[in-house]
């Protein structure tokens, strides 16, 4: 008998919603630091940006859905010291799902095989950086082993699905970001603030999920 029912029940479910209208912009602005850095979207940039693929990775830890993040070290030209997705810039002749992959490979050895690829959401233009990054959701059904590679990953971050669901988690505060004073909405978890392009991302996840919340969000009790 599986003991992992939600596995299954997103498995099924989570490719048709993906093909259909996905919350896209409207969802990754509620996470937006405010004011933003610019109002340009992917579509705007598409000809002149550096493209990413990350890898928006759920599986089960014990009975509960986790997502994987990861602290970046100070190593690298972008993104430095942030959280964020695995994931990485685009080589050539390679697919978004390709890339996604092969990143989560690089970054964080993970052996790959089974999982399963439900979809894509919208692509987020980051302007600091000039990164459009194009988010794949896979599905692992077994725990994955994490053997993060020391020059690109400082800390793997492993949180659990209710956890970014519960509201109470969701806080803002205000920062001084490019010499410019910016409310920053952020997800918190333990000493972690999830702010930013990754946070925009999630908030889109999260949204696609919210159908299956009730009346027992993803519970095998």
């Amino acid at each position: 008998m599986n003991k992992l029912p939600w596995l299954e029940m997103i498995i099924n479910w989570l490719p048709r919603r993906l093909s259909q209208d996905r919350p896209g912009l409207p969802a990754q602005l509620k996470l937006s630091p405010s004011p933003p850095p610019s109002t340009l979207t992917y579509r705007d940039v598409l000809e002149t940006c550096i493209r990413a693929a990350v890898l928006v990775l759920l599986y089960p830890r014990g009975a509960e859905p986790h997502l994987v993040l990861i602290h970046r070290t100070g190593a690298g030209n972008h993104h430095q010291n942030q959280i964020s997705f695995p994931g990485g810039r685009m080589q050539a002749g390679e697919s978004i799902e390709q890339a996604a992959l092969r990143e989560a490979r690089e970054e964080l050895g993970l052996n790959l095989d089974r999982a399963i690829i439900v979809g894509e959401l919208t692509p987020l233009y980051v302007q600091p950086s000039n990164y459009c990054i194009f988010p794949v959701v896979a599905i692992n059904r077994q725990e994955p082993q994490f053997v993060p590679c020391p020059r690109e990953v400082a800390a793997v971050i492993e949180v659990p699905l209710s956890h970014l669901l519960d509201e109470n988690n969701l806080k803002r505060e205000r920062w001084l970001l490019r010499g410019k004073e910016t409310l920053v909405p952020f997800y918190h978890f333990k000493q972690h603030k999830i702010w930013g392009a990754t946070a925009m991302i999630l908030n889109e996840f999260l949204e696609v999920l919210k159908p299956l919340e009730s009346p027992a969000p993803f519970s095998d009790s």
